[in-house]
């Protein structure tokens, strides 16, 4: 009798990492890094107005959102980043009176051409200033209905690779163009990502940890199925959006056995939900995985000042910089989550506020999520749960059901 074997199995680091070599042909976000950018540096150099909006939602804007908030705080860009995600009219209105609209170099990202909350957002906003070839540029994927009417108005367009994922398209010009445009060391993010991608791919540093990570992920799903990413800086609220868009839409699938699988990713920052989260990983159900984030270096020497003497107790954090108060607070979460004894955790330390460790960071996250997805034997790429949802959407509004 002959049969064909298709149930789920986990398989050895090694077939692992054969089949991720092998999806560098057919995956695109492996060669970002190593992409010509001079289109992309020469046009954004080019761009004379102070606001630059981004019209575009998910993978299409939530990377860049998350690079530029990390940046931005530290540095003194002349021009800013807004971001036009939403279809709630009142946030949509309110983020139009942060711009000067006649000041404004509108970005309208779909990889598709036909994304219904972009194309909404833009004809909102074309309704209230001209956009055209001297204020706007888009990044579609080449023939979609944006890459057309790009070409018809003559509006610079940039090409999404039909083999780049929209959450895996945060080093192709849907964040290379914006960040370039406000001033963002494009080069030093590639840099990051390149150290990275060779690394992982040469067997070097941070090949192990990764493999071992993913390994542990998978082997340990149905204990702790819940992944949590702890970010111990506000500055990294946004990634962990992005992180959440990037584990959620790629390894909630159904595997090769017909499983339905489920990592589910929690964003936590800190020391804020320290007063909130933190009780129920410490004395809530065991199905947590804990990852903390610390930056090694804010390069801010602000300290808490020697004031208001009628508080007493706290006196030992008078002349201390806010940074180790942040540092020590991290630490002692940590232990405390360590101490549990039963609490998978592990920490991730970022070594300076800069593009070149926020995209070595988030191109790690890539690669795992990809080894993960190997592991699982699912289609880490595709997202079908969420182009149902899309399809149900165009029949109600083509009916003109009112939602």
């Amino acid at each position: 009798m002959k049969y064909s074997k298709n149930f789920y199995q986990i398989k050895s680091n090694e077939t692992i990492f054969d089949s991720m070599k092998d999806e560098i042909s057919e995956i695109g976000y492996y060669s970002l890094p190593f992409q010509d950018i001079s289109d992309i540096k020469s046009f954004a150099s080019k761009v004379k107005q102070k606001y630059i909006a981004i019209i575009g939602i998910g993978g299409s804007s939530l990377g860049t959102r998350a690079i530029y908030d990390f940046l931005r705080h530290s540095n003194n860009y002349e021009k800013s980043l807004h971001f036009f995600e939403t279809t709630d009219p009142i946030i949509l209105n309110s983020n139009i009176k942060d711009l000067d609209l006649d000041d404004t170099f509108f970005i309208v990202i779909s990889k598709s051409g036909s994304t219904i909350e972009t194309i909404s957002n833009f004809k909102y906003l074309d309704s209230l200033v001209t956009i055209d070839k001297s204020n706007c540029a888009m990044i579609t994927e080449e023939n979609s209905k944006l890459y057309n009417y790009a070409n018809n108005h003559k509006i610079k367009t940039f090409i999404i690779p039909k083999n780049v994922g929209g959450r895996f398209s945060v080093f192709s010009a849907v964040g290379l163009l914006p960040l370039a445009i406000v001033g963002v060391n494009i080069e030093n993010i590639l840099n990051g990502c390149k150290k990275l991608h060779n690394s992982f791919f040469n067997q070097e540093e941070y090949y192990e940890p990764i493999m071992q990570k993913a390994r542990f992920f998978v082997e340990n799903k149905h204990r702790f199925n819940i992944n949590v990413l702890f970010s111990y800086s506000s500055l990294l609220e946004s990634f962990n959006k992005w992180y959440i868009q990037l584990w959620g839409e790629s390894l909630g699938k159904i595997n090769i056995n017909g499983t339905k699988q489920a990592l589910t990713p929690i964003g936590l920052i800190g020391p804020i939900d320290q007063h909130s989260f933190l009780q129920l990983i410490v004395e809530g159900k065991r199905d947590k995985t804990v990852t903390f984030i610390k930056v090694n270096n804010f390069a801010d020497t602000t300290k808490v000042p020697n004031t208001l003497e009628e508080i007493k107790g706290l006196e030992y954090i008078d002349g201390l910089e806010f940074s180790s108060l942040l540092e020590e607070q991290a630490n002692s979460t940590i232990q405390a989550i360590e101490e549990q004894q039963d609490i998978p955790c592990d920490v991730i330390t970022i070594r300076a506020v800069d593009e070149y460790n926020i995209a070595k960071l988030m191109y790690a996250y890539q690669i795992l999520t990809s080894v993960i997805g190997q592991f699982l034997q699912i289609n880490t790429y595709d997202q079908p749960g969420v182009e149902y949802g899309k399809i149900i959407l165009k029949d109600k509004l083509s009916k003109d059901i009112i939602l």
